[in-house]
């Protein structure tokens, strides 16, 4: 049977702030994001499963990345540990954040939300790629097949 690839999307809303950079995206922004996942594998053959003709269920899928990344990192404000301390005295307005041990960019975030994903996947299916679009015009992309 032939391998397949389904992709499921994601929405979610997050600020971040890059630590040393000398742009407009210093200081805290938001953005909403749009995540694709994309799985890869065979597709049940066996006619008297409830999963028969699918790679995995889109609802299984749905599942695994809303508690590994969506319900993580929706709302709140991802900052570099090397930065955190400039934030301290903003108190209850920085209530939701997380603190993480990488400059917060879109490049980062989709490798950081691979290996949140891959671990978690069935057996028999493997994480192909994630598109994180940071805004309507650019985004990063991490494949498997680059990160061997």
């Amino acid at each position: 049977m032939a391998r397949i690839r389904i992709t499921r999307k994601f929405n979610f809303e997050m600020a971040h702030a890059l630590w040393n950079y000398k742009g407009a995206c210093k200081g805290i922004h938001g953005h909403s994001y749009k995540l694709f996942v994309t799985v890869t594998g065979i597709p049940e053959s066996d006619n008297t499963s409830a999963k028969y003709g699918m790679v995995m269920d889109f609802g299984d899928l749905k599942k695994i990345v809303e508690e590994n990344v969506i319900n993580v990192f929706d709302h709140t404000v991802l900052l570099y540990s090397e930065a955190s301390t400039c934030f301290e005295s903003m108190g209850k307005l920085l209530e939701n954040k997380i603190i993480i041990p990488y400059q917060p960019t879109c490049e980062n975030m989709v490798t950081d939300f691979a290996a949140r994903i891959k671990g978690k996947l069935p057996d028999h299916v493997e994480l192909h790629s994630l598109r994180l679009y940071e805004t309507s015009t650019s985004y990063a992309e991490w494949y498997a097949s680059d990160n061997l």
